[in-house]
């Protein structure tokens, strides 16, 4: 049982980009709840299996890519997923869930001395920042693929990276997040949170000096001394290591930008994962990073496309009637005959809606190539049905 095709898209052919060695990293993403994760590991198994070196860096709450695994966890350590090869010995996986917080003080501890990082770990103002400052998880996605790419450059760890998107309300959250947190911690607040200590013992020091505090006391009112104080604290310790943070954002995303990366888009057939599927495609193309295309989930399938909704409808409704008016031992063969008519003509119905949506997307971006996969009657909780995603993705033309 196949989905509807779309006639007026190229297709997305995934062994090609998958068996590219000058594709380093895969990007998945889209909005919220279309199967990025499960497309992300099908995807990595599938290159894995091809003989690739494969790391897959997943930001999913539900934790269901370590079961389909068949790992007892994930965590901020890639851990290899045994038994997954080439059928020549060749290729491995290996999957991690991203630690927002404990990237945040990888990154802390990285950049600074032993006791500053201390005054920072312990700061209250960064335990907010680290748990829930807005994008904060999106830009540590990002730290953290700026990590694998350099271990795997350095150590030869792994040749494709496949990254799960996190789970945000706007797929773009990735792509601006960086830019989002460096202009906080480089911005004007904390400019003039710092000028002072950086300017001490100068004539616009102690002009910056008595600035700020008239400045504090202000802010004393508004957000209360302890407040106030944890902040001060923080940012006196983090001063050194703001420049840094830019430095990186921007370095993974002229990674993004480069040849050897490729998005691939995952949407529903739904209205909203469409149009945010739209944005993010627009996006890309605006921001010159490579797209290799759509990857339509959760599409329905019909076991006889010719036999129309119509058609259906009209048999269902005939035997109704005569089941009602017939023998009583046909009425329940008849009555189930019309129950499964009538399941056909709603997952036609459902199907043309879904074939609507989608041409209007494919209208509006015809070079943009898709590949389809079926709904499936349960979620995929193992490596074989990771593999039959895989194959699904990679056999829609």
């Amino acid at each position: 049982m196949r989905p509807t095709t779309f006639a007026k898209a190229p297709s997305l052919r995934i062994d090609d980009i998958l068996a590219d060695a000058s594709i380093h990293i895969i990007v998945c993403t889209g909005s919220g709840g279309v199967g990025k994760t499960t497309t992300a590991a099908a995807l990595g198994l599938r290159a894995a299996e091809m003989g690739r070196n494969v790391c897959v860096l997943t930001i999913d709450p539900a934790k269901r890519l370590a079961q389909a695994m068949g790992l007892s966890s994930l965590d901020n350590t890639p851990r290899q997923v045994p038994g997954v090869c080439a059928p020549d010995g060749s290729g491995s996986l290996f999957a991690m869930m991203l630690d927002m917080k404990r990237t945040f003080d990888e990154v802390v501890e990285g950049h600074a001395d032993s006791v500053r990082a201390q005054q920072i770990l312990t700061n209250p103002f960064y335990e907010a920042l680290s748990s829930s400052f807005a994008g904060t998880q999106e830009y540590m996605a990002m730290e953290k693929l700026g990590q694998l790419r350099t271990r795997a450059q350095e150590e030869g760890t792994w040749d494709l990276i496949v990254v799960d998107t996190p789970p945000s309300r706007s797929a773009l959250d990735f792509l601006d997040a960086p830019a989002r947190l460096g202009s906080f911690l480089d911005g004007r607040f904390i400019r003039i949170l710092t000028a002072p200590a950086r300017g001490a013992g100068k004539g616009i020091g102690r002009l910056a000096a008595m600035t700020f505090g008239l400045f504090t006391n202000v802010l004393n009112k508004i957000l209360g001394a302890q407040v106030l104080a944890d902040l001060g604290t923080f940012v006196a310790a983090i001063d050194t290591t703001f420049g840094g943070f830019r430095e990186r954002a921007d370095a993974t995303y002229e990674l993004l930008k480069d040849s050897g990366t490729s998005f691939v888009v995952v949407a529903a057939p739904e209205r909203d994962a469409l149009r945010e599927a739209a944005y993010f495609v627009e996006r890309l193309r605006t921001d010159d990073m490579p797209l290799a295309g759509l990857v339509l989930n959760r599409v329905q399938a019909v076991v006889d496309p010719e036999f129309t909704t119509e058609q259906a409808t009209a048999g269902a409704q005939t035997l109704t009637e005569l089941a009602a008016d017939g023998p009583a031992d046909d009425e329940q063969d008849a009555q189930l005959t019309a129950a499964l008519l009538t399941l056909h003509a709603q997952r036609m119905s459902l199907a043309a809606r879904q074939r609507h949506l989608a041409d209007r997307f494919t209208a509006a971006h015809p070079g943009v190539p898709v590949s389809s996969v079926p709904a499936l009657a349960e979620d995929v909780h193992d490596l074989a049905g990771l593999r039959m995603i895989g194959d699904l993705l990679a056999d829609s033309l």
